[in-house]
């Protein structure tokens, strides 16, 4: 398999402290980012100690097969957690994490929270994740029904890295083809550029490097009020 990736963090325009955190291991073909959650104590403690314990589990877990990524994240979870206790005695700490892996001519994907992964496939771009936050969840709930929440409410994680209770991941294995380009980022990037405006500058960048130059630039003259951080990955031969 032969592929180019990149990895770019920002601290944006507004945030005293750059909590978002990622992962490229181009030896094990294992990509991930983190986003610390900003409202409690410690965010960038926890995006931290996510992808450290990540990186310390693939170490140990085998090449040649699919990984139990909800294990993986259980044991991420409980890690977490305990620091978490050290740092907020009362509400602990909290990451999303979403965590892509390339193995066998196929990718793997585990998520949890609001960071976002994206397929760019041929001329189409693809959201591969959901958004853990009370407005999808209360809409899903809801099904048509019209939901009305404050804009402070409305982005809420219902799930994140760092519960009492390990949140179930949002798992997902898909076949890879030739030309795949997949995006890792979080939302201080998606909050700001719209699916078309990400699918143009993933699709129309020479390098990947390229790309995620293009949108941290927009997302910053945007506003830039979050952290913004992405890695995106192009495979060019399976």
């Amino acid at each position: 398999m032969r592929l180019r990736s990149a990895a770019l963090t920002d601290i944006g325009k507004i945030r005293e402290e750059n909590e978002d955190r990622f992962l490229r291991d181009d030896g094990l073909r294992l990509y991930a980012i983190a986003d610390g959650i900003g409202g409690l104590a410690g965010g960038g403690e926890a995006a931290e100690e996510a992808i450290a314990q990540l990186a310390a589990l693939a170490a140990d877990l085998p090449g040649e097969r699919e990984w139990d990524f909800q294990l993986v994240f259980s044991e991420i979870n409980q890690r977490v957690a305990t620091v978490g206790r050290t740092i907020d005695t009362t509400f602990g700490i909290g990451t999303t994490l979403t965590a892509l892996r390339l193995w066998d001519r196929r990718l793997q994907l585990a998520h949890v929270g609001d960071s976002s992964a994206h397929l760019r496939r041929g001329d189409r771009l693809e959201k591969l994740t959901h958004d853990h936050t009370m407005e999808n969840e209360l809409r899903a709930r809801s099904m048509h029904s019209v939901v009305f929440l404050n804009p402070r409410t409305r982005n809420a994680l219902t799930r994140c890295i760092g519960q009492p209770v390990t949140p179930r991941a949002e798992l997902l294995t898909r076949a890879l083809e030739d030309g795949d380009r997949l995006l890792l980022s979080s939302d201080g990037i998606t909050r700001y550029l719209s699916e078309e405006e990400i699918s143009r500058a993933v699709a129309g960048a020479a390098e990947p490097a390229d790309a995620l130059g293009e949108l941290v630039t927009v997302a910053n003259a945007r506003g830039g009020q979050d952290n913004a951080t992405g890695v995106l990955v192009f495979v060019d031969a399976l």
